[in-house]
């Protein structure tokens, strides 16, 4: 594909930098030349200098040959502009960044789709979906649901007296007998890898584990996790993330949202009818002291520092708090962030990108996630009549190293993927990789082999 990206920061670059993966023709466009020769002299991308909203510097990108135009800049009038624009002088797809998809109607939404935007996508309202997701199941590091819930990826990190210590995938199958659960893939001390049935699990090792709803609760009883009930949650930064959630949130949960700056607190105030709104400084220890953080369940750190982020949601673990989240921009500091105690990572560049990466790929893939810290991905890809997969069982198909079949949805059945399952075509097939194997993966799961 022929792909335009419009960006002015980290996240068109992090996009092109997943993409160029994928075999396709990248140009970036970006008005900070300095920025863009760093990233030529990284890489063979494609460069223009240049507001994506021009007339002129789409046309020197040959946005008429472009398949898709993605506009990802931190102004949302001009990812509008910019969308409509491609639209109209050939582009074949747009997406366009916007603050939030909170105050657009369906009728607003279907106006911007016959002024030629295809898809929109708020990257903070997708990291705020997230972590309300993940407090409906706390126990659990990370969770992405596949085909409405049908199977989900939990990632979990094995405590020291959890059941499966010391114990190979084979004596766990042997002991429980059949499994609604399959391990795909272990990160261990920064090592990221696809356990085999001789792999024996370790303390501390943060495990990915595709499972069927039915069998959630005995596979965190495996991991040594006890159930949590979330009700009292602390909340800090008051921006788009933490707006979200304590929307969709306050009607069920008790929750406090600490914000630093008083003129966004008053418009904080008149939005949520139920949430507690403070003006102050969350670092400051009095503070979250006086506000009850001992008798929080959950703490969640928002704010536009990820340093904040991390250091508030540390005292809130001394404070005893059981779950954790941080909202972490720098992508270096997602990996120590878990090392050190944190228990859940937000990343908007990463949440963002495995929204945008699916429309760069082929009808074949239904969804796809890119994996906070350990450039892995999780894909959901459909088999088309006469592709390889539906040849032979799974034992016998030549799977690319570095990837694992982990599961199958077919209607409203899920099945855990085995050595003789046979994928028919239509099913949807879920696939652990590591950097760079989706597109080997993904051909197997063509109408056609070229």
């Amino acid at each position: 594909m022929n792909i335009i990206i419009a960006g002015d920061g980290e996240v068109g670059f992090h996009l092109a930098e997943a993409l160029v993966n994928s075999n396709h023709n990248i140009t970036i466009v970006d008005p900070h030349e300095e920025l863009l020769k760093m990233v030529e002299s990284h890489s063979d991308l494609m460069t223009i200098v240049g507001e994506s909203n021009s007339v002129g510097v789409l046309k020197q990108a040959n946005v008429n040959k472009a398949d898709l135009v993605i506009s990802v800049l931190h102004d949302e009038q001009t990812n509008i502009l910019t969308a409509i624009l491609a639209k109209k002088l050939g582009a074949k797809t747009t997406i366009a960044r916007v603050n939030t998809l909170g105050n657009l109607s369906e009728e607003n939404q279907k106006i911007y789709e016959e002024l030629g935007i295809d898809f929109l996508i708020s990257p903070e309202d997708l990291a705020g979906e997230e972590v309300i997701e993940i407090l409906g199941q706390p126990a659990a590091t990370e969770i992405y649901d596949l085909s409405g819930g049908k199977l989900s990826i939990f990632l979990i990190k094995i405590e020291k007296d959890a059941p499966v210590v010391g114990k190979t995938l084979t004596q766990i199958a042997s002991e429980i007998g059949h499994l609604d659960f399959r391990a795909v893939a272990i990160n261990r001390s920064q090592d990221i890898f696809i356990p085999t049935g001789d792999t024996a699990f370790h303390a501390d090792d943060k495990v990915y584990v595709i499972t069927k709803p039915e069998a959630c609760t005995e596979l965190l009883e495996l991991g040594g996790k006890k159930k949590q009930d979330i009700n009292n949650v602390m909340i800090v930064g008051g921006g788009r993330v933490g707006k979200v959630i304590a929307k969709r949130m306050e009607n069920d949960l008790n929750i406090k949202l600490i914000e630093h700056d008083r003129d966004r607190c008053m418009k904080l105030t008149n939005l949520l009818d139920e949430t507690l709104i403070i003006s102050g400084d969350a670092r400051d220890i009095h503070l979250v002291e006086e506000e009850g953080i001992e008798n929080m369940d959950a703490f969640i750190a928002v704010t536009n520092s990820s340093e904040t982020n991390i250091l508030t949601c540390l005292h809130a673990k001394k404070f005893g708090v059981k779950k954790t989240i941080a909202l972490v921009e720098n992508v270096d500091y997602i990996q120590i962030s878990q090392n050190i105690g944190i228990d859940t990572i937000i990343n908007k560049k990463l949440i963002a990108a495995s929204h945008i990466i699916r429309y760069s790929m082929g009808d074949e893939v239904a969804s796809l996630k890119v994996l906070s810290g350990i450039n892995s991905e999780i894909v959901e890809l459909v088999a088309r009549p006469g592709s390889v997969v539906t040849k032979k069982p799974i034992r016998d198909l030549k799977i690319p190293k570095g990837a694992l079949i982990g599961g199958i949805i077919r209607g409203d059945q899920s099945f855990i993927a085995v050595g003789d399952f046979q994928i028919l075509e239509d099913d949807k097939v879920v696939v652990f990789t590591l950097s760079g194997v989706t597109p080997k993966v993904e051909k197997m799961f063509f109408k056609k082999q070229f």
